[in-house]
């Protein structure tokens, strides 16, 4: 009997052995494949609702220039105060929120860019549910200036309405996925997977109130600002994707 060269026969043993873990390395990729989904459709499908705004933010506010930074600060402190009385006398939560805005302070500089003076502003936001209190506030208050008036949703009306529109928008899902999968001759199907999102948009275009003077806001002290609520639409969207069976 012929004997095979012990080298030859190494190398035999050696090629097979690596044949060998090329297959068991390539075995796996080749079974964890993932199969293609088949009679998956994506559908989406709204709710919404058109409400009345029921939240005012109110902004006022005031400039003051003088020699020094300490005379302007001065200034701006003792206008701040005496609204925060006025204001503060009627806070209540969820009805008048007060709340102080941004503080300013800095040079102003001549035309040979040495300091000649100084300027600062400050702002008081008056906000919350009842807009007759809040108004007659801003009537009441004389050291500052009505610069700014806004209306939205309050966080309270915000949270239940969506809760709402949610509860509409599932249920229009729900009808479309069997619509659809009537359409297609299915008998079902089940939910693979879905998310939804809201949104608050407001319908009317900001309120930009007519600035007013020192004088004039003296004038009218006691006097409510006329002011009216616009409307808000609370939309949430439910899409996903479902497999027909």
């Amino acid at each position: 009997m012929m004997r095979v060269p012990s080298t030859l026969h190494s190398a035999r043993l050696s090629l097979q052995a690596t044949c060998l873990i090329f297959a068991v390395l390539a075995w796996p990729a080749h079974a964890e494949t993932p199969a293609i989904p088949a009679n998956v459709v994506q559908i989406a499908a709204s709710g919404f609702t058109e409400v009345q705004q029921d939240w005012l933010t109110m902004r006022l506010g005031t400039t003051e220039t003088g020699p020094d930074a300490l005379t302007v600060q001065n200034q701006l402190k003792a206008a701040l105060e005496t609204a925060l009385r006025v204001a503060r006398a009627q806070a209540q939560p969820g009805f008048l929120e007060v709340r102080t805005g941004q503080f300013s302070l800095y040079p102003r500089y001549n035309s040979s860019g040495k300091v000649n003076g100084w300027q600062g502003s400050t702002e008081l936001l008056l906000e919350g549910r009842d807009i007759a209190r809040i108004t007659e506030i801003a009537g009441k208050i004389s050291t500052l200036t009505l610069g700014g008036v806004s209306f939205s949703l309050s966080r309270q009306a915000q949270q239940q309405l969506e809760s709402e529109v949610q509860t509409q928008a599932i249920e229009r899902f729900k009808a479309r996925a069997a619509e659809v999968t009537k359409a297609f001759g299915f008998a079902g199907y089940t939910l693979r997977e879905v998310s939804i999102s809201s949104a608050d948009q407001g319908l009317d275009r900001p309120i930009q109130p007519r600035m007013m003077a020192m004088e004039a806001k003296a004038a009218m002290s006691d006097i409510a600002v006329p002011v009216e609520a616009g409307k808000s639409m609370v939309n949430v969207t439910v899409s996903g994707s479902i497999q027909l069976r």
